[in-house]
């Protein structure tokens, strides 16, 4: 749990990094990601998932 909550910190703060640095760039993908479809945002969503867990996979079997 302790490594999910350190994983869900660093989203706040890579995504307040984003915010801060790029509104105009951020807003124009928020704008673009409105008028996506449902379907395609689900795909998005579960690719997005998907490349996390493996990402995070990797690093934790990279450290042992």
């Amino acid at each position: 749990m302790t490594d999910f909550m350190a994983g869900v910190g660093l989203v706040f703060a890579i995504e307040g990094l984003l915010f801060a640095a790029f509104p105009a760039f951020v807003r124009s993908r928020m704008t673009e990601a409105l008028e996506l479809g449902e379907g395609r945002m689900r795909v998005v969503g579960l690719v997005s998932a998907a490349l996390g867990v493996a990402l995070v996979w990797l690093c934790r079997s990279a450290l042992r």
